[in-house]
C-alpha cells in the first residue's frame, strides 16, 4: 500500500478543531465591547469592593493590632471577639426595634398607596385627580425641611419617645414616590380585564384583590425592597423622635456604639457588618423581582 492512500483526501470538508471553532465567537464578542464602560465599571468594582472588604477584614482584627497592621492585608489572628461584644450589648433587641419598625412602616406605605393608586387609577371624579397632584407635591418637600412640625404633631399625639413614633411619618414620606410607581403600573393593566370582571358582577374589592394585586406584584416587590431599605437605614426619625435607649434602632445604636467605644474601631465595624446583614440578606432574595419591577415597561 502506497503512503498516498493514507494521505487525507482532499475533497473531504476539514473539521473545525475544537480550539477555532469558538475563536469567531469571541471575536465577535471582543469587537461589541466598548473598553471605555468595561474600565470604568471595574473602576467602579473596585471602589465599591475595597471599602467592604476593608469593613470585614478590620472587624476581624483585634483592638491591638488595628494600628500595627496593613489595612489592606488579612488578619494574622482573625478573631470573633468583636462580634461577641456587639451582641452581648444589647444588638438583638435593637434589631427587633428596627424589624418592627421597618416592618410596620412598610405595610402600611403598601396598603395606603395601593389604595390610593387603584382610587387615581380606576376613579373618575376631579377629586382625585387633586388628589394625585398632591402626592406629586409630596416629593418635592425634604425630609430635613419638616423635622420641626413632625416633632411637634407626635409630641402633641402623646407618641414620642415610642416605636409608632417613628413609622409614621417613615411611612408618611414612602407614600408619594410609592403611590406614583404603583400607579403607573396599574395603568398599564387593560380595561378590558375589568370589564370583564364587572361583567361577571365582581365589584371594586374583588378586583382590586383578584385582578389588581396580582398582575402588580412586580411593582409591589419593588416598592417593599425600596421602602424597607430607605426605612431600615433611616436616622433622622429615630433621633429626634426617641430618646430611650430602649427604644433606639440599629442606626442609632451603631451611632452610640461608636461614642461609647471610639478607640475600638474593629468592635464598631463589627457592629456595622451585623447591621447590614439582614437588609442585605432581603435584598438579595428579592433582588431579581427588584430588577425586574424596576425595568417593566422600559421595553415598549
Amino acid at each position: 500500500m502506497s503512503a498516498l492512500s493514507h494521505a487525507p483526501s482532499t475533497d473531504s470538508p476539514a473539521r473545525p478543531t475544537p480550539t477555532t471553532a469558538g475563536t469567531p465567537g469571541r471575536l465577535a464578542r471582543l469587537r461589541g465591547t466598548n473598553p471605555l464602560g468595561a474600565f470604568g465599571g471595574l473602576l467602579w468594582l473596585v471602589v465599591v469592593l475595597v471599602p467592604v472588604y476593608w469593613v470585614v477584614v478590620t472587624s476581624l482584627r483585634t483592638r491591638e493590632g488595628f494600628f500595627d497592621a496593613n489595612p489592606l492585608a488579612l488578619p494574622t489572628s482573625p478573631t470573633l471577639e468583636n462580634y461577641r461584644l456587639v451582641l452581648d450589648s444589647g444588638f438583638t433587641h435593637y434589631l427587633l426595634n428596627s424589624t418592627l419598625v421597618t416592618v410596620g412602616a412598610t405595610l402600611l406605605t403598601l396598603v395606603v398607596s395601593f389604595l390610593a393608586a387603584y382610587a387615581v387609577v380606576r376613579g373618575t371624579s376631579r377629586a382625585l385627580r387633586w388628589a394625585f397632584s398632591v402626592f406629586l407635591l409630596g416629593l418635592a418637600i425634604p425630609l430635613q425641611a419638616t423635622i420641626i412640625p413632625v416633632y411637634y404633631l407626635i409630641a402633641k399625639a402623646q407618641m414620642y419617645d415610642t416605636l409608632p413614633a417613628i413609622v409614621l411619618p417613615s411611612a408618611a414620606f414612602a407614600i408619594p414616590l410609592t403611590v406614583i410607581i404603583l400607579v403607573n403600573f396599574l395603568r398599564d393593566i387593560p380595561d378590558e380585564l375589568y370589564e370583564s370582571m364587572r361583567a361577571d358582577g365582581a365589584g371594586h374589592w374583588r378586583m382590586l384583590w383578584s385582578l389588581a394585586v396580582p398582575l402588580s406584584r412586580p411593582a409591589l416587590i419593588t416598592v417593599t425592597i425600596y421602602d424597607a431599605l430607605n426605612v431600615w437605614n433611616g436616622f433622622l426619625f429615630p433621633l429626634i423622635l426617641t430618646q430611650s435607649p430602649d427604644k433606639r434602632v440599629l442606626p442609632l445604636f451603631v451611632w452610640s456604639f461608636q461614642g461609647e467605644f471610639t478607640i475600638n474601631i474593629p468592635a464598631i465595624l463589627a457592629a456595622v457588618v451585623l447591621s447590614t446583614l439582614p437588609i442585605l440578606a432581603v435584598y438579595i432574595l428579592g433582588r431579581r423581582q427588584l430588577i425586574g419591577g424596576l425595568t417593566a415597561g422600559f421595553g415598549k
